[in-house]
């Protein structure tokens, strides 16, 4: 029974051993985050928002392509091969004249195993004002037109 359980014992920690090593080959990408909220901005604020990540993996990593889940979700990435232990970005830009809530998701495809990744955007645009988006004319210094 001691030899039995030895014998278990033993498997299950070459196991681990053995899934620990083969998760890090390969190219793979760690976040800071995966989700970023904006809060609460003002219509025509800056939209653009960046996702940081290392290559935590042993061979470069390719992002191959990626994609906004709309028109209003513009994506930029490095087309150049992220080496291991090299961190890189995917800004995000918003197009944030749009007014109210929005959810918006940017679909990266890279040569890792998975093969694809999700980003989220959220945040709530509030509408300008009238007077804030029209600035005031400026009073003229000369009487009558002069």
């Amino acid at each position: 029974m001691k030899k039995l359980l030895s014998l278990l014992l033993f498997l299950g920690m070459a196991t681990f051993t053995f899934a620990q090593t083969d998760a890090a080959t390969g190219p793979s990408m760690k976040f800071e985050t995966i989700e970023i909220d904006y809060g609460t901005i003002d219509q025509g604020a800056d939209g653009v928002r960046k996702f940081m990540f290392t290559n935590t993996g042993t061979e470069p990593l390719v992002i191959k392509n990626a994609r906004g889940s709309c028109g209003c979700t513009v994506p930029t990435w490095p087309k150049e091969p992220v080496m291991p232990g090299e961190t890189a970005s995917v800004d995000v830009r918003y197009d944030t004249n749009r007014v109210g809530k929005f959810t918006k998701t940017v679909t990266l495809t890279t040569n890792e195993t998975i093969g694809t990744r999700m980003l989220t955007i959220k945040g709530d645009i509030l509408k300008k004002d009238a007077e804030q988006a029209v600035p005031a004319s400026k009073p003229s210094i000369l009487k009558d037109g002069q």
